[in-house]
């Protein structure tokens, strides 16, 4: 007897085994990720020196040392020590920046969708004005004018892609106010802050996310930018791109100063690409 195949039934099987199956490299981006927050969050105490304290007589130690794990730079500071605390700082950056630039974006998208006319191509002008402008040259400026510090680098930071989440969020939004629940929403006498707040943000919020994940890495490579061109974070506070920069002076001596860090950049922003890449596919209704 003949056995009979059903292609659609085939289909729909490796349909559901794609979707129950995790892909390996998205969870080795997920570990990676959770180690990285782990340690930012656990860093004043598995940290085992100050970043400050020097060690004259292990100066330039080789990676490896058994006192100093990845090795020491021409003070005798701890590698290890300066990228743990480097990693709580940029991560810290990051994630501050790209709330504030999610947040920012959101709203502004919302009030373009909401008032439209003339509130819409303020808004609109403003997200081309931000798309157009090389958005290093505007932080190098404002650095360079009001000096640095870690509060103004968050806010300065929250700047970048916020016109992303502007016109995710207006098309969204207004394609949303179009559909039946929004508007017996309104209908029955709900605010637009609670129609917007209430129904319209959860249904695009994972488009938002995934928009987010994408935006978190380019904003550590940026920061990292910033720092190895010396206005970023200032010492005695270190990030990852400060210990590139500072490093590359060491790169022919003692290059694990600079490649250690470079390697967590990397690495970090490869994670968080392959998981946002991955969401967005999970996600996106259109792709399944």
């Amino acid at each position: 007897m003949a056995n009979i195949s059903l292609p659609g039934l085939a289909t729909g099987e490796r349909k559901k085994r794609k979707r129950r199956g995790l892909p390996i490299v998205v969870a080795i981006g997920l570990i990676w990720i959770a180690a990285m927050v782990l340690i930012a969050l656990t860093a004043d105490w598995i940290r085992p020196f100050n970043i400050t304290a020097f060690d004259l007589k292990n100066r330039l130690a080789l990676p490896g040392n058994p006192t100093h794990f990845l090795g020491t730079d021409e003070l005798g500071r701890d590698v290890l020590s300066r990228l743990i605390d480097s990693i709580r700082i940029s991560l810290l950056i990051a994630f501050g920046a790209t709330l504030i630039s999610a947040f920012v974006g959101t709203l502004l998208g919302f009030l373009a969708a909401h008032f439209r006319g003339i509130v819409e191509h303020i808004v609109l002008m403003l997200a081309d004005f931000q798309a157009a402008m090389p958005f290093l040259i505007m932080a190098l400026s404002v650095l360079a004018f009001f000096g640095s510090s870690l509060p103004l680098l968050i806010c300065l930071m929250g700047f970048y892609g916020w016109e992303r989440y502007t016109r995710i969020a207006r098309g969204l939004a207004i394609s949303a106010s179009k559909q039946g629940y929004a508007a017996a929403v309104t209908q029955l006498g709900a605010r637009p802050t609670r129609v917007y707040i209430g129904h319209i943000l959860p249904n695009i919020a994972s488009t938002l996310i995934v928009s987010m994940t994408l935006t978190f890495p380019e904003v550590i490579l940026v920061e990292s930018s910033l720092s190895f061109l010396g206005l970023g974070v200032q010492p005695p506070m270190t990030s990852l791109g400060n210990m590139v920069g500072y490093g590359r002076e060491y790169i022919t001596r003692a290059p694990w100063i600079m490649l250690t860090p470079s390697a967590v950049i990397m690495l970090t922003t490869l994670s968080i690409s392959m998981v946002g890449d991955w969401l967005r596919d999970k996600l996106d209704p259109t792709l399944s």
